[in-house]
């Protein structure tokens, strides 16, 4: 026992006697500044002094580093780092969740280091927090710094206001100051992750090792992809097995597809309760989240954390949603149903052209397609603006938010026509060409649009970089001389890794975050589910698509786009509530589909329209009164986390005991 505290002493000691020379010479760097190529040199120097100020002057207290600059299209690109000691310090400051030699989950803080540390390994300091806490704790500190009262607008450009309390890195970034701020791969790390994930095709995915290196919010993810995907083989199996069913048993196949469903969302429930507790995340509450960087407010003291914190009245945001984004979003809505009704009547209306050629029966069809992408597109920029202008004090009020206007749009733009042909036009075998053709080919168009394009363009651009650098020449411009010799901070060396590296990542495109990917799976969702009576065959089609997902989502993160900022998350938050409601309308249509199904009707040819509609009626209360009830009947956590919770609950109790006596 005593070598292991001299172990741990000594590294100890080492980390404090090289934190400086870490500094000067070995610091990686965890987050690329690029500022745009004209930014003034009084801009740059005051940016900079902000991120290496103390904390208790306004500043982060990082270490910064400038790329040498060749010519003046490339702006400024600084290297921003943090000694190992700085950055457990910030772990103990914002609360960061660490498993103990004993394996429980507890906050980590510095004074029992040596409760973290492994001491039969060789394991130091530098190696409680992962890549990913390393990056996150360094984005946080950049993002949090502040303008003061006397800083009204950005040195060099008074027509930039600022308000008390604003990021300071957001607001030029907004105002394209700042052209992108992102972290470096890890390029040993990416490359054994690489191995052991997208390269294995028949292995189980890594998923601690996808979160210590991307962060909880992109394993979350993949395990709720890889749990979804797993999900899906008992309907495929029903499936297939339904082509031989009776038209009978095609209604049990159809309320089991239903409730099994169900079944799925509340067990990824308590999945997530047994992943937040392991991740350390379990403890962490939206009302407790420190301010998004954009959220604008007035400086002020907040009266749970003691902290100051900018301050805006919530009546404000909600006065904002209800009387302005409410509206906009109905606006939006109607005229996508609108498009939708256009398109089905230029289609009837060339149908019933004897004049006009049978070829040209798809063009509105093909018109509507084309416009769907671009609604999409328009409409995702659209909710965040209006997301933004609300002013949501948290991430994950902002994501909720966020997500609530994107679903609705998505579910008209893309389940609006299937309704349309059940309920209204009532042609099941057009609903069943329609749903399959919807489903396969866009899966392979997003698949393609998500890896391989981007793949294409990035080499393309690589390409052209080096003719265009090899015609400019390494020649510097006449002021960057100047600019390096004001700033005043260290040069890195050209041939330097982190250099060259930092000139490849710039030009990649940007994985902002999953939502993208969990929009995907919430339409195709929709697509197996809510018309699961006529197309049982879409969970076969599902399955092979979120196959080739896995690999190549786990592909274009790690080798198409930039390294995405890691975030700390619970669960899927706005994503589980919207998946629950597209379950929860399944229950109508499924219901609705068999009630229309001739061959069903056939079997009760005495029943009339009202009577049908009764059974309709009957058939969906009695389905959701079933989901509800499994909604209470499945607890939230398991009980082996609520036990730990209540362990941990309990020795927090007794040492504030034990302190207040001493």
């Amino acid at each position: 026992m005593e070598n292991d505290g001299l172990k741990f002493r000594g590294c100890l000691e080492y980390s404090e006697e090289n934190e400086a020379d870490e500094k000067e010479h070995t610091s990686p760097t965890y987050i690329v500044i690029q500022f745009a190529p004209k930014v003034k040199i009084e801009t740059a120097k005051w940016i900079i002094q902000k991120i290496i100020s103390a904390k208790n002057v306004g500043g982060a207290d990082l270490t910064v580093k400038q790329q040498p600059r060749f010519n003046d299209d490339i702006g400024l690109i600084l290297h921003v780092s943090a000694s190992h000691f700085k950055l457990l310090e910030l772990a103990e400051e914002l609360d960061i969740r660490k498993r103990d030699r004993k394996g429980s989950i507890r906050d980590f803080t510095m004074s029992a280091m040596d409760d973290f540390i492994n001491l039969q390994s060789s394991e130091c300091s530098s190696d409680i927090l992962s890549t990913a806490e390393k990056q996150c704790l360094v984005r946080h500190e950049l993002e949090n710094i502040r303008a003061f009262e006397t800083e009204s607008s950005v040195p060099g450009y008074p027509h930039i206001h600022l308000y008390e309390g604003q990021s300071i890195l957001m607001a030029c970034l907004h105002w394209r100051l700042i052209l992108q701020i992102f972290p470096l791969h890890d390029e040993d790390e990416v490359r054994k992750l690489g191995k052991l994930w997208f390269m294995s095709l028949f292995s189980k995915q890594p998923f601690e090792a996808i979160r210590g290196y991307f962060g909880e919010s992109v394993a979350l993810y993949f395990q709720f992809l890889d749990y979804y995907t797993t999900f899906l083989l008992v309907p495929m199996i029903f499936g297939f097995y339904q082509m031989f069913m009776t038209t009978e048993a095609i209604a049990f196949f159809c309320i089991f597809n239903i409730l099994s469903a169900s079944v799925f969302l509340e067990m990824w429930r308590r999945k997530c309760s047994e992943l937040a507790y392991l991740w350390g995340t379990i403890g962490m509450a939206s009302s407790m989240d420190e301010p998004r960087p954009n959220f604008r407010g007035t400086m002020a003291i907040d009266v749970v954390t003691g902290k100051k914190q900018p301050q805006f009245p919530r009546w404000k945001t909600n006065l904002k949603m209800y009387c302005v984004s409410l509206p906009l979003v109905v606006v939006c809505m109607l005229g996508a149903f609108l498009i939708m009704l256009i398109s089905f009547w230029a289609e009837e209306m060339l149908k019933s052209n004897v004049e006009v050629s049978p070829n040209f029966y798809m063009l509105p069809s093909i018109i509507y397609a084309g416009l769907i992408y671009v609604m999409n597109l328009a409409y995702r920029r659209f909710a965040n603006f209006l997301t933004e202008w609300e002013n949501h004090r948290t991430q994950s009020q902002f994501d909720r938010h966020r997500v609530t206007k994107l679903v609705l749009f998505e579910f008209v733009n893309n389940f609006m026509s299937l309704f349309y042909i059940a309920f209204v036009i009532q042609d099941m075998e057009m609903l069943r060409s329609q749903l399959a053709t919807l489903l396969i080919i866009l899966q392979l168009l997003n698949n393609f649009q998500e890896s391989l394009l981007p793949l294409f363009l990035r080499y393309s651009v690589d390409k052209v970089s080096s003719i265009t650098n090899i015609v400019k020449g390494k020649k510097k411009s006449k002021g960057t001389d100047n600019l390096n010799e004001d700033l005043g901070i260290p040069e890195m060396d050209p041939n330097s890794h982190f250099v060259q590296q930092a000139q490849r990542e710039a030009g990649m495109d940007i994985y902002e975050d999953p939502y993208d990917d969990y929009l995907e799976l919430f339409v195709q969702f929709g697509y197996v589910f809510l018309f699961s009576a006529i197309y049982p065959m879409a969970a076969f089609w599902s399955v092979v698509n979120n196959v080739l997902e896995i690999r190549s989502d786990a592909f274009k993160l790690c080798c198409v786009y930039q390294r995405p900022m890691s975030r700390r998350v619970k669960d899927t938050g706005a994503w589980q509530r919207a998946f629950q409601a597209l379950c929860a309308m399944s229950v109508l249509t499924n219901c609705g589909l068999l009630c229309l199904q001739p061959s069903l009707r056939a079997l009760a040819p005495d029943m009339s329209p009202v009577e049908w509609v009764l059974l309709f009626v009957g058939l969906e209360h009695v389905l959701l009164g079933i989901r509800q009830i499994l909604h209470y009947a499945i607890p939230d956590k398991p009980d082996w986390v609520r036990i730990q919770l209540a362990r941990i609950n309990y020795q927090s109790k007794q040492a504030l005991k034990y302190k207040k006596r001493t």
